[in-house]
């Protein structure tokens, strides 16, 4: 794969840099310092308005400098969980945890992830014609599980800083019985959208 931009994520996520190693865009971390503020009710839009603030967060804190050299396409996400018209974000402890599981069980509940990619010349200046925001929606349905089996998933630490309590690429892939989507969407990263998006825009070739 040949990209033509320098690629900053904005974000902290393993998974979504594992993601990002799998097509082999090559990449930065710059982990955005950026406070959630949370203004919309519909969930694209949330996951939306959220890419972007940590996007905007990292471009904030470069200098031109930083944009000297290459165009940079700055790349925020974030992905919440929503069951029964609820947003499910992380457990704050092992008890919330096994209510957010509990609340999964047996019933189909969507992933949605937004992602915000700034472009920006080597000017240091936003090109908002070559940058884009969109959100993926994948529905997931989940097998009916025990309160036994949800403790036992929590004992794992796996599902404690995943949003809705589960991680579909690890251990908690058992509890899942189908999906209406891109599984990558699932994990944290809509991975083929973005990528087609970048070839549309010649960020990116096969």
């Amino acid at each position: 794969m040949e990209q033509t931009v320098k690629v900053i994520l904005a974000s902290g996520s393993p998974r979504r840099r594992e993601l990002f190693g799998q097509i082999g865009i090559e990449f930065t971390v710059i982990k955005s310092d950026a406070e959630e503020m949370i203004t919309k009710t519909v969930p694209e839009e949330v996951v939306m308005e959220l890419a972007m603030q940590k996007a905007a967060a990292v471009k904030e804190q470069l200098s031109e400098a930083d944009f000297s050299c290459k165009e940079t396409l700055i790349v925020g996400a974030d992905t919440i969980v929503v069951s029964e018209g609820k947003i499910l974000g992380k457990p704050r402890d092992e008890k919330d945890a096994r209510k957010i599981l509990m609340s999964l069980s047996g019933k189909e509940h969507s992933v949605f992830t937004g992602v915000r990619g700034i472009y920006v010349d080597q000017n240091g200046k936003i090109d908002e014609e070559k940058s884009f925001c969109f959100a993926e929606e994948t529905v997931v349905i989940m097998y009916p599980f025990l309160k036994e089996e949800a403790e036992a998933y929590i004992r794992t630490k796996e599902p404690m800083d995943k949003a809705g309590a589960y991680g579909i690429q690890g251990k908690g892939a058992v509890l899942v019985k189908e999906i209406r989507g891109d599984y990558n969407n699932v994990v944290g990263f809509p991975l083929a959208a973005f990528f087609r998006l970048g070839c549309q825009k010649n960020f990116f070739r096969l």
